[in-house]
């Protein structure tokens, strides 16, 4: 199945010049969205990975089942206000604005292996400060792995030395 075909593309959104990828059709979509799942699934089982962190909102949609289906736990990474407990945060650039993320400050710990997962990789701002979480809490990042990378805004540069997983790539 061409997964590629299920994902739509959005011109002006959010804002004028920006190209959005909208991935609800694919989720809609019963076999795209199990065959998206089973990409990340076959990229990552056996691979020893703890937990799998993902990125609100749709590194959820992803990340809770591949989670699930590799048999590892599963931290959110939220935006400001909406995590009860005591959290870190951390603040980085979009392609059109600012904003801010957090984690619970004992979501993850030294010994813990983690996959971070979103749905798509832009300018890396929202991925590097996920990374920056992660770092502070001393978790040891697998790899990233992301639906949809726009190339040509080179997201991969902010982040270095590390393994960046894409399935589809603008």
């Amino acid at each position: 199945m061409d997964i590629a075909s299920l994902v739509r593309a959005i011109p002006d959104f959010p804002l004028p010049g920006i190209l959005f990828r909208d991935i609800t059709p694919l989720l809609k979509d019963k076999q795209g969205f199990s065959e998206a799942v089973n990409h990340f699934v076959e990229r990552f089982k056996g691979r020893g990975i703890d937990y799998v962190v993902g990125i609100e909102a749709r590194g959820y949609m992803l990340g809770a089942p591949l989670a699930y289906a590799i048999g590892a736990g599963f931290v959110p990474v939220r935006k400001p206000g909406k995590l009860p407990y005591s959290k870190l945060a951390e603040n980085y650039a979009l392609e059109y604005g600012t904003n801010s993320l957090e984690i619970h400050e004992d979501a993850l710990s030294s010994n813990d292996t983690i996959v971070i997962v979103d749905d798509l990789l832009a300018t890396g701002g929202t991925a590097s400060a996920t990374r920056r979480l992660v770092d502070r809490l001393g978790a040891k990042i697998h790899a990233f792995a992301f639906l949809i990378e726009l190339e040509a805004l080179k997201g991969r540069d902010a982040l270095p030395n590390i393994d960046v997983v894409s399935f589809l790539k603008y």
